[in-house]
């Protein structure tokens, strides 16, 4: 019997890799400024509203929601600064930066995207929309006759498809964005508060956070107990379980195969992050210290 869980384990990493690099590369940072974000925070801004494109038609308040952990200020300011054209142009933006960053920096995707497209439509065309709000959002673009792009769009929904799954289980235990990020931090052994800081968490949110985890038993002292690293490697063990499907749908020769192909360009993208932005970013991507 296959370990579903276990193959949605490994392959969650190349899945976010594929696609989370992009929100550091220097190429999609110069074209959002030439798409009209401001220079110096287009960085941020920009991964924001290309992200947030699907969903920007129904409102801040919406995309607050889906993303669950990115500041709500963040979101207000893209919002104030872009039409509807502008989170067009973003996306737009965004999957030309993929195309020559891919090229520059891990050209094996672009075979393996090209090759796994098809299969991994098929896969989102029939995975469960109930509940993934985000995920149903990018269902709606339309898909690109390029190879490359086509398929790295198609790994994009099954990173949604995950992380709505994700934010599911963390509401579902009762957690605010602040406390999640607090609890992910600590997990990760990143310092201070450094992730939560990271996704532009306000120092009053992030207070907020401390005392509601301490309330619960889940910190002291502005240190996360035992039981609060027990309770975030459950949300990411429940993760694993559920988020198996794709996989199983996909068949394990091709999520072995997927597996092979993916994950020797995918830790030079990660190393691209490194040098980008810090060896703290994409942190779906890192492995904990000791695994």
């Amino acid at each position: 019997m296959t370990d579903w869980t276990a193959v949605a384990e490994r392959n969650s990493r190349s899945v976010q890799t594929t696609v989370g690099w992009i929100f550091w590369d220097p190429g999609a940072i110069a074209r959002y400024e030439q798409a009209g974000l401001p220079e110096g925070i287009a960085g941020p801004l920009g991964y924001i509203a290309a992200r947030c494109a699907p969903l920007a038609p129904v409102g801040p308040a919406a995309v607050t929601a889906a993303f669950g952990s990115i500041s709500p200020l963040g979101i207000t300011a893209v919002f104030d600064l872009l039409d509807a054209d502008g989170f067009t142009r973003m996306w737009a933006s965004r999957d030309d930066a993929v195309l020559e960053g891919l090229a520059m920096h891990a050209p094996d995707l672009l075979e393996a995207l090209t090759d796994f497209g098809s299969d991994l439509w098929a896969v989102v065309d029939v995975l469960p929309v109930v509940g993934r709000v985000f995920f149903g959002s990018h269902l709606r673009m339309p898909r690109l006759t390029d190879p490359v792009l086509s398929g790295w769009h198609a790994v994009n929904c099954l990173r949604e498809w995950r992380g709505d799954t994700h934010w599911a289980l963390v509401v579902a235990a009762g957690l605010t964005h602040a406390e999640a990020s607090i609890l992910h931090n600590a997990w990760l052994e990143y310092e201070g508060d450094w992730l939560a800081r990271s996704r532009g968490t306000t120092p009053e949110d992030l207070e907020a956070g401390w005392r509601a985890l301490e309330d619960k038993g889940l910190a002291a002292g502005r240190v996360v107990s035992d039981r609060g690293i027990a309770l975030r490697q459950q949300l990411e063990n429940d993760t694993d379980r559920l988020t198996g499907l794709p996989w199983q749908l996909l068949g394990e020769e091709r999520s072995t195969e997927f597996a092979e192909r993916f994950e020797p360009p995918c830790e030079l993208l990660l190393r691209r992050v490194d040098d980008t932005a810090g060896p703290n970013y994409q942190p779906a991507s890192r492995v904990r210290v000791g695994q």
